[in-house]
């Protein structure tokens, strides 16, 4: 089995040195560390479309009534599970059962064993670098108040891994 930074033994004082996401389980980090996780690329906001007979995911141009494109974050972070009745709040337990989350994201990642991304922040130092590598959100998506159900199957677009 090929070792991984996220799923390596650490012996001795390595640990000491090693950064948290390849030395704690997910269960076990605190709130910042488990919020710095998150690469701010924005995908998990997206309104999805599930294919009822394949199962396949498909990504739009459509984001959660809260979301703020030009920040690529939640514009009501701490409220959004009382204003989204749908917004899924990640924790360990429920990275590890939501298929439709990015392949890219650092939780997901990481609850299947696999190290963070070259462009993730924590390892670039810079939030710029998810939008380099391609990964971030559009700044010009719609508000999924403002497109009607029906539409959406005209706003997929090509998914990203």
């Amino acid at each position: 089995m090929k070792n991984t930074p996220g799923s390596r033994p650490i012996r001795g004082n390595a640990a000491a040195n090693s950064p948290y996401w390849e030395t704690k389980p997910l269960e076990q980090m605190n709130d910042s560390e488990w919020e710095g996780l998150c690469d701010g690329c924005g995908r998990c906001c997206l309104v999805l479309l599930i294919d009822d007979d394949t199962d396949e995911i498909h990504e739009t141009d459509v984001a959660c009534r809260l979301y703020d494109p030009q920040t690529r974050r939640c514009g009501d972070y701490k409220n959004r599970a009382a204003r989204v009745p749908d917004c899924v709040t990640l924790s360990p337990q429920t990275v590890r059962t939501l298929s439709w989350m990015p392949p890219t994201c650092a939780y997901r990642r990481l609850a299947e064993g696999k190290a963070l991304p070259s462009w993730h922040p924590l390892l670039t130092g810079t939030r710029d670098s998810v939008v380099r590598a391609g990964i971030a959100t559009s700044t010009s998506l719609l508000n999924e108040d403002d497109i009607r159900d029906q539409d959406l199957p005209g706003r997929v677009r090509a998914l990203r891994k």
